[in-house]
C-alpha cells in the first residue's frame, strides 16, 4: 500500500471561507480502505495522488477572511477531507468547535461513529424515551455510540454482539444483548420500534419481522427496500438527514462530562497509515482506530 501525506499546501486553495487546520489525530474507517481498494470508485472517485482520511481533530492554524467563527488556536473536530495528513483544510461549516475536557483522542471519533449513531436514533429514527430499540453490531464504531446515546435518551437497548463483546456492550448500558454466533435475534426480539442496523443483507432481511407496526428500521448500509417496508407496515431510511452542528456539540459535550464514552481500538502514528488500514479491513477491532499526526 502507499500512501501519501500532506506536508505543504498550495496557499492558492485556501479560500476566504475555510479554515486550515493542524491535525492532530485522525480517524481511520471502512470507507478509507474500500476508496483505496477502488471499491466505491463509482461513488466516490479519486484520482492519485490522494490523501486519504475524512474525519479529524487538531487546532486551528488560520482562519480564511470571511470565517468569524473560529480564530487561531482554537480546538476543533470535524471532516476534514485528506485528513491523513500534518495539516488540512476544511470549510468552516464542516468544523466544531471542542469543549473543555474533550480530549483530541475522543474528538475524532465523533464524526466518525457517534455523529452517525446520533442521525440513526434521533434525526433518522425518531427515538423517544420509553421506546424500544434494536442496535446490531452493538460493540462497533457506531454501535457503541448507539447504545449509549439510546439509554441516555431513556430507551430499552436491545444490542447484538459476538461472544467476546457481549461483557463490552453490557457495561455500555445495554438492557439486553444477545449473542448472534449462538441465538438467531428474531426468535427472541419481537415489537421493537426502531432498528438501527449497520451490517445490511441477511441481517437485515430478517430485522422486518421484530418491528412493530408503524416501526422505523435505519439502513446505515444501502437504501432498504420500500416495498418490504411497506408490506410490513414500517418506514425503512437511508441518509436523508443528518444531525445539525447543535447536535455534534452536545455529543461533545455528552463525552466530555464522562456521560457516553468513546472506545478507541488502537492508535497509529502517521507512518504506519497501512497498518491501520489493515487493522479497519480486518473487520476485528472494538471502536475506532486513530492515527496519531502531531504531537501537542
Amino acid at each position: 500500500m502507499h500512501f501519501f501525506t500532506s506536508l505543504t499546501l498550495n496557499c492558492s486553495a485556501f479560500h476566504a471561507g475555510e479554515v486550515l487546520v493542524k491535525i492532530h489525530y485522525a480517524t481511520v474507517i471502512p470507507l478509507d480502505w474500500k476508496i483505496r481498494n477502488g471499491l466505491v470508485q463509482a461513488v466516490f472517485p479519486k484520482t492519485l495522488p490522494y490523501i486519504p482520511g475524512f474525519y479529524a481533530s487538531g487546532i486551528v492554524e488560520s482562519a480564511g477572511s470571511e470565517v468569524t467563527e473560529f480564530t487561531a488556536g482554537d480546538r476543533v473536530f470535524g471532516i476534514v477531507n485528506g485528513a491523513d495528513a500534518e495539516y488540512g483544510i476544511a470549510p468552516v461549516n464542516e468544523l466544531v468547535k471542542m469543549p473543555d475536557g474533550l480530549s483530541f483522542e475522543d474528538a475524532a471519533t465523533i464524526r466518525a461513529g457517534a455523529e452517525t449513531a446520533w442521525k440513526a436514533l434521533f434525526t433518522e429514527g425518531e427515538l423517544e424515551a420509553g421506546q424500544t430499540v434494536l442496535i446490531h453490531a452493538a460493540a462497533g464504531g457506531v454501535g457503541q455510540f448507539a447504545v449509549q446515546l439510546a439509554k441516555w435518551k431513556g430507551a430499552h437497548v436491545i444490542g447484538t454482539a459476538s461472544t467476546s463483546n457481549i461483557d463490552f456492550v453490557k457495561s455500555l448500558g445495554a438492557d439486553q444483548v444477545i449473542d448472534y454466533t449462538t441465538t438467531a435475534f428474531e426468535d427472541v426480539v419481537k415489537e421493537v420500534d426502531l432498528v438501527v442496523d449497520s451490517v445490511g443483507g441477511d441481517t437485515e432481511n430478517r430485522s422486518w419481522a421484530v418491528l412493530k407496526k408503524g416501526g422505523i428500521l435505519v439502513s446505515l448500509t444501502q437504501p432498504p427496500s420500500q416495498e418490504i417496508a411497506q408490506k410490513h407496515g414500517i418506514t425503512a431510511k437511508f441518509n436523508t438527514k443528518f444531525p445539525t452542528k447543535a447536535n455534534l456539540q452536545t455529543i461533545a459535550q455528552l463525552i466530555a462530562d464522562g456521560t457516553i464514552k468513546a472506545e478507541i481500538d488502537s492508535i497509529f502514528p502517521l507512518s504506519q497509515t497501512n497498518k491501520a488500514h489493515e487493522k479497519s479491513e480486518a473487520k476485528h477491532g472494538r471502536g475506532r482506530i486513530l492515527l496519531r499526526i502531531n504531537s501537542f
